[in-house]
């Protein structure tokens, strides 16, 4: 027998689950989102001024640094900026010309290709990924000048067992420091993740095989296929988080048992599964990550235009930020706030998350709603 459903019990039914999600949205995503630097238009121009009055061009890596700023890179801009606590904008390193040049001398005056992303040491000095020069820089903030840490400038895959700046790496992406006081760096170009020993500057393969390929769950770390390591992050017990962008997928390395886990993505490019488990969602082009004090995993999402959020004690994978769409704004509520393409996430010690927003051309913040608004 075949029952027919009144119209009004339909509608009412449909009313009611649409609020529940609503109320469920509202209670999951507690955030306001503020564009803290950038005015929309890519540019350089600001320095000196009010961050929000500065233009920005496609900032990615986003970081608080020793001095209690907020630096980031300019992929298309060639420069290292920050924003200071009294709101001000200046650049740091880079003249904004593309190139490879400067070494030995000011920061100011080096040439970069595309920097990806920033890291400061325990001693304050910060270190660049310089990808398309095939190489990551370092800053002594000290003296102002600038070096190769990691690379000779020529793409390849070589130098393991050696000193770090006679390797060769393709299209290095990000980097971080371990708990071991090591230098790891996404050497996406070749599918690897690389380690620098910070006592004998020595470089090894850390995880991957050289080729790009599965990872299976639960295999060993080294000599294991990984499909474009784009983006890690460690946590506080000391596992290496990796985000894949072409594997679309995200996995926890177990630096104490040497394996290496499925954390989230079918693999395949997508943007469902909102609310249910991460391992059953699909992801698009992931190209940041981040941990919080909580051990909640945050990405930027970057082929969505959104921000993502691995939450540590129910395994599901949260929509926070953004609409799904490119665009620009609005700030306020985070779900209704487009963004464009963003490659920066990092997770501040009171887990505000600031945003490199790349192609809306602005530095975003999450924060709590009851949160001050201050840079």
């Amino acid at each position: 027998m075949q029952y027919a459903i009144h119209p009004l019990n339909f509608t009412t039914s449909i009313a009611f689950l649409f609020g529940l999600s609503l109320f469920a949205n509202a209670q999951l995503n507690d955030w306001t989102i503020q564009t803290i630097a950038g005015t929309g238009t890519a540019g350089f121009s600001g320095d000196g001024g009010p961050a929000l009055e500065a233009q920005l061009d496609n900032p990615f890596g986003v970081v608080r640094g020793p001095d209690d700023c907020i630096w980031f890179c300019e992929y298309s801009g060639q420069r290292i900026r920050r924003i200071r606590q009294d709101g001000k904008i200046e650049t740091m390193a880079g003249n904004g010309t593309k190139g490879y040049s400067g070494d030995g001398g000011p920061a100011l005056n080096a040439t970069f290709n595309l920097p990806h992303e920033i890291r400061f040491d325990k001693t304050g000095n910060f270190y660049v990924v310089d990808m398309m020069n095939h190489v990551v820089r370092k800053v002594d903030t000290k003296t102002d000048l600038i070096s190769t840490f990691v690379g000779t400038g020529t793409m390849g895959y070589s130098g393991d067992g050696d000193s770090a700046n006679k390797a060769q790496l393709n299209k290095p992406h990000s980097i971080q420091f371990g708990p071991d006081g090591q230098l790891y760096v996404c050497d996406i170009g070749n599918h690897v993740i690389r380690a620098v020993d910070r006592t004998t500057h020595r470089i090894s393969t850390f995880a991957g095989t050289g080729k790009a390929g599965a990872t299976p769950d639960g295999s060993a770390i080294f000599g294991t296929p990984l499909n474009g390591p784009r983006s890690i992050d460690f946590d506080s017990p000391g596992c290496l988080w990796l985000a894949t962008r072409e594997g679309n997928q995200v996995f926890r390395m177990d630096l104490k048992s040497n394996r290496i886990f499925h954390m989230a993505g079918t693999g395949k490019s997508g943007f469902d599964g909102n609310g249910g488990p991460a391992k059953d969602a699909t992801l698009k082009g992931p190209k940041g990550i981040a941990i919080d004090s909580q051990g909640n995993v945050w990405l930027a999402d970057t082929e969505s235009h959104s921000v993502r959020r691995i939450n540590a004690k129910t395994g599901n994978l949260e929509l926070i930020a953004g609409t799904g769409k490119p665009g620009d704004g609005p700030d306020g509520d985070p779900l209704q706030c487009n963004l464009a393409r963003l490659h920066g996430i990092f997770v501040d010690s009171d887990d505000s998350v600031y945003i490199g927003d790349s192609e809306a051309h602005k530095i975003r913040v999450l924060r709590k709603s009851a949160r001050r608004s201050e840079p």
